[in-house]
């Protein structure tokens, strides 16, 4: 991978790091390795164009774009993928093409070659891409979409593929699962939850294995919000700052796990104490106090504190009230843009 080490070893990064200072030997050799098989990937592909068919000339491209792509050469590897997607005449094997595009798009954090090419993916499958593919197809969407932070869309695809999960390529089973079971404890509602995440077979197969994730959903589904929230913030330093994929999501994803517990215990009752809050989430009074106003001054919680008495009462909005400015707020939007037309067409 002499092409991607020197990427890591000219970054800015590793000027301030010695474990990222380049070794010229090591690059020179992995250098020398690269161009050997490069130079005999392009004697096949010679040789296929001289006297073979066009089935071999695709694999000859095809191997060629791939080794490109495992030794962390982007662009080479770009131009190459789109060349071998150009010449190979089989649906099945264009969209394998494409999907490797999207996951070198992934590796490299280029978020425009992600949107071009799953859409690309997606107009290929249409065209007659078998079961496997539109399977493989929606892991990649939803990882797309939690990388940006649209986790109710994101977990709604990982639901539909875990049962018949296959993209290995794209992310490990137990990481697929990970996932699924973090994007879905945020999105989903309390008996969606219990129904789809925590008696899932393939979820329960692999929490043995994940045991802060069993800790986070099991705990808020049963109100044991102490607990709770010991595995949120044991998630946190886990699962979400380490994650290349969910790291810039962090403080968002705990702040709204923490609004979603808080939601959920005012809702059963009128009127709660500051001090049962605080033992509830096993924290203190002062931090209870803290987040709730913050919370209720942004109009993420439907309550009220009563500071005198050290109460918190809980305030359901009326459900008419709601669908009246739903429909005023539509209403303003749709006679905008009847307005911004009639200035178009007149």
């Amino acid at each position: 991978m002499a092409p991607y080490y020197r990427l890591v070893t000219s970054s800015p990064a590793s000027q301030s790091n010695p474990l990222l200072a380049p070794d010229a030997t090591l690059l020179e050799s992995m250098e020398k390795t690269n161009k050997e098989e490069l130079d005999k990937l392009d004697e096949r592909l010679k040789e296929a164009q001289k006297t073979e068919g066009e089935s071999e000339i695709s694999d000859a491209l095809k191997a060629r774009a791939n080794y490109l792509t495992r030794v962390g050469d982007k662009d080479r590897a770009v131009e190459a993928q789109l060349l071998a997607l150009e010449k190979t005449p089989g649906l099945g094997s264009r969209i394998d093409i494409v999907l490797t595009l999207v996951r070198i798009g992934f590796f490299f954090g280029d978020h425009k070659l992600i949107t071009t090419h799953l859409t690309k993916a997606e107009e290929l499958i249409d065209k007659g891409g078998d079961w496997d593919r539109r399977n493989r197809l929606k892991v990649y969407r939803g990882l797309h979409l939690v990388s940006m932070r649209q986790f109710e869309r994101g977990g709604e695809l990982f639901i539909d593929a875990l049962s018949t999960f296959t993209a290995t390529e794209l992310i490990s089973y137990n990481d697929f699962v990970a996932l699924t079971v973090i994007s879905n404890a945020l999105a989903l509602k309390r008996v969606d939850l219990k129904k789809k995440i925590i008696s899932a077979p393939e979820v329960t197969q692999v929490l043995p294995d994940l045991p802060v994730l069993g800790d986070l959903i099991k705990n808020l589904y049963d109100c044991h919000y102490s607990q709770f929230f010991l595995a949120l913030a044991t998630l946190e330093q886990t699962h979400l700052l380490p994650s290349r994929l969910l790291s810039p999501h962090a403080r968002y994803y705990v702040r709204e796990m923490r609004v979603k517990a808080y939601s959920q215990l005012l809702e059963s009752y009128r009127s709660l104490t500051i001090e049962s809050l605080s033992g509830a989430f096993g924290v203190s009074a002062e931090f209870v106090d803290s987040e709730l106003s913050r919370f209720i001054a942004n109009g993420r919680l439907h309550a009220s504190i009563d500071k005198v008495h050290g109460i918190v009462e809980t305030t359901r909005p009326s459900l008419k009230n709601a669908q009246y400015e739903k429909v005023v707020k539509q209403g303003d939007v749709l006679l905008n843009s009847v307005q911004r037309l009639s200035k178009v067409l007149y």
